[in-house]
């Protein structure tokens, strides 16, 4: 039996090795910028109180890797949201307002 000149090869399995080291960074910040050619993605380690962040990774990748990884995200975060339920941005608020306001004295209800 012969395969349609047309039909899509299946696509090579890559292997990817995770070292048992490899510790994971936290971050809750992050800055992009780019180029024609590339786009950089610094992830920072933002602390309440504390006005400087400290770049813990820095990614740089082409353009359409970047999409892939966009779409790949989306992907992953509409299935985070099937499970446990929608992930809401504030709207009025940037994201560090969010995390690392101060609650009012025995307000114990931060959402």
């Amino acid at each position: 039996m012969t395969t349609p000149a047309n039909a899509a090869a299946p696509a090579p399995q890559i292997k990817i090795e995770i070292p048992a080291d490899l510790e994971g960074i936290y971050v809750n910040f992050a800055l992009i910028s780019h180029s024609a050619s590339e786009l950089v993605l610094d992830f920072a380690r933002l602390l309440p109180n504390t006005p400087q962040a400290k770049v813990q990774a820095r990614l740089i990748m082409t353009p359409i890797n970047a999409k892939l990884l966009m779409h790949a995200l989306g992907d992953n975060l509409g299935k985070f949201e099937a499970q446990y339920g929608e992930i809401v941005v504030p709207a009025h608020h940037t994201l560090a307002d969010q995390l690392f306001r101060t609650l009012p004295p025995g307000d114990a209800n931060p959402g």
